[in-house]
């Protein structure tokens, strides 16, 4: 069986995070309105502040 690689773009990199717990809780409570996991919706905020910034951070 020949392994197949992943585009690096889809690569997942591990990056250890520290939160205060008012923020974790906040984060939580927002993921599960969005029915997300709390990585899930750290990485959707992230992706989207990064397009809000690739677009010159001009709003919607």
């Amino acid at each position: 069986m020949s392994e197949q690689k992943t585009p690096e773009r889809e690569t997942k990199k591990q990056v250890p995070l520290r939160l205060s717990a008012t923020l974790y809780a906040e984060l939580a409570r927002w993921a599960e309105d969005d029915f997300r996991s709390i990585n899930g919706q750290i990485e959707y905020l992230l992706t989207e502040c990064v397009k809000h910034r690739k677009r010159g951070g001009k709003d919607d």
